[in-house]
């Protein structure tokens, strides 16, 4: 049953998307044609609704639109400026420091906001045109910004994770926070790493030392900002809130800052902001559910089992089968978002990854981290089309000078794949 209804699950969805049929539709339509071959049709229509009202009944969901708020509220709150001032004390002492300033400003700002979208666009905005003037090769800081902004979809909060949890059946949140944090810290050093390698040969100057008390005005200005940070990770690995109760506060904070700290945004923005996180929230709540129609379906056809059995008939070597598993979600992160492709293939991968000993929390890093690949990765990356026009470059500019991060994620996403303590030491030190 499993070969016919594949062929119906993934012809009825090619054809929708390929009509422009929106891609919540198309997923649920597939999944109801998929369910036809085994049950009647007011059954299958039944059974899809059923699973996918039930699917939203979470109490974990209300941290998405919550995080969400936080996020659209920081991107407007000014704190662009503050950050890139405090990564300038971080990186700017080492080799190619404008360089060097806008992959700690994307880390910080990501992970403050959640976005790599508004990373690139915050800080890569202000770093780009400077690295220009001081004589930086365009394209280098075209792929220094692009290559530095997924980060944030790594550095908690990170609703990509939250999402993972749901359709993984109930990871921890917070372990997959902690571990994504350290996933996303080696991804950020080895950029660091990489590009004062490239800076040290091309012979770029090393940044000028401040004054400390220039030095302490800089991070008193970014101090209230970066505490968010550690409201968020601290409470959740001290067990003083949940993931819920910490995306909670991060609103509440926002507003404070933005409204009251800063004074950025006027009080008479909020309603905007409800309103944009109406429309995201809603967005990914209609995927969730027809992701659940979807798990449902493939489920009911056995179309897990019958990838899982595929793939281990080919090998059942831990290091092959997640070899197989990074080369397949490289791949669909080059042609798909990543909510898409985390609702669609969880179901999926999981399973083969727990048959050769894999955690989820650590199967849901390397997911997460092969996808935030994909969104700098030609032909579809959004993240790769965004910083190629923040720096004005044409993307087949920036895809050259892309290459030797290109590598050096490869290198980085291999040790975060089978070294495991790299990721998940610190949940395991929290017991999680």
């Amino acid at each position: 049953m499993a070969g016919p209804a594949s062929l119906i699950l993934i012809g009825v969805f090619g054809v929708l998307t390929m009509i422009g049929i929106p891609l919540a539709l198309s997923i649920t339509a597939a999944a109801i044609a998929a369910v036809l071959l085994v049950v009647p049709l007011d059954m299958a229509l039944f059974t899809s609704a059923q699973k996918m009202l039930a699917s939203l009944d979470s109490f974990s969901l209300l941290a998405v639109p919550f995080f969400i708020l936080s996020g659209v509220i920081m991107n407007s709150g000014g704190i662009a400026v503050r950050l890139v001032d405090f990564a300038k004390l971080i990186a700017g002492r080492i080799p190619g420091p404008l360089a060097q300033t806008n992959i700690a400003g994307n880390m910080l700002f990501g992970a403050i906001s959640g976005s790599a979208i508004a990373a690139s666009t915050s800080i890569g905005g202000v770093m780009v045109p400077m690295q220009k003037r001081e004589g930086y090769d365009p394209g280098f800081a075209a792929a220094v910004n692009i290559a530095s902004a997924p980060t944030g979809m790594l550095i908690p909060p990170s609703t990509a994770f939250i999402i993972y949890s749901l359709v993984a059946g109930g990871a921890s949140i917070a372990a997959l926070f902690m571990a994504g944090a350290m996933a996303g810290l080696l991804w950020g050093l080895g950029m660091m790493i990489l590009t004062g390698i490239i800076a040290h040969r091309r012979g770029w100057p090393v940044a000028a030392g401040i004054r400390a008390a220039e030095a302490l005005r800089v991070i008193g200005r970014a101090i209230p900002s970066l505490m968010l940070i550690v409201f968020i990770i601290g409470g959740i690995m001290l067990g003083i809130v949940t993931a819920v109760e910490a995306s909670g506060i991060a609103v509440i904070y926002t507003m404070l800052l933005a409204f009251a700290v800063h004074r950025t945004v006027p009080l008479r923005a909020l309603p905007s902001f409800l309103m944009e996180t109406v429309q995201m929230t809603g967005t990914i709540m209609l995927l969730l559910a027809a992701s659940a129609a979807l798990s449902f379906a493939m489920a009911f056809t056995g179309i897990p089992a019958a990838v899982t059995s595929l793939i281990l008939t080919i090998s059942e070597d831990p290091i092959l089968v997640m070899l197989i598993i990074n080369v397949v979600l490289l791949v669909v992160g080059c042609f798909m978002d990543m909510g898409p492709a985390i609702l669609i293939f969880t179901p999926i991968l999981l399973p083969i990854a727990q048959k050769v000993g894999y955690d989820p929390v650590h199967f849901g890093v390397i997911m997460i981290f092969n996808l935030a690949i994909g969104t700098i990765t030609p032909p579809v990356g959004t993240g790769l089309f965004v910083g190629a026009g923040v720096a004005r470059v044409r993307v087949e500019v920036a895809v050259r000078a892309l290459g030797p991060f290109y590598l050096l994620l490869l290198g980085v996403l291999l040790l975060v794949t089978y070294v495991p303590g790299l990721t998940m030491w610190l949940p395991r030190q929290f017991g999680l």
